[in-house]
């Protein structure tokens, strides 16, 4: 009997499947909106009895954006607080007042 075969069988080994690989397409831009983004984005919703509701959308106080390389390393907060507490020391040695942002 031969197996039936479906389109969750044809992933390829970056785990998409083929009709979602956009790498080929032309004219895309890669983090086209990524800047706007970062800076903060406003989302309408349309309801069905015709109303749209907006919200708006930026980082929280003291929330950061890591970028894809570093969240290899950093995969969430615990670690990135380690890691720069681990800083801490040396760039207190350098200086005498707290980094401010």
């Amino acid at each position: 009997m031969k197996k039936e075969t479906s389109k969750h069988d044809n992933i390829g080994e970056d785990g998409m499947r083929p009709e979602y690989d956009f790498a080929s397409m032309t004219g895309g831009v890669r983090g086209k909106y990524y800047r706007a983004y970062r800076a903060g984005h406003t989302v309408n919703i349309h309801h069905e009895d015709g109303t749209v509701e907006t919200r708006y959308f930026t980082l929280e106080d003291g929330a950061v954006m890591l970028e894809p390389d570093v969240l290899q390393y950093f995969p969430n907060s615990e670690a990135v607080n380690k890691a720069l507490r681990c800083l801490i020391p040396i760039v207190s040695e350098h200086t005498h007042t707290p980094v401010k942002a």
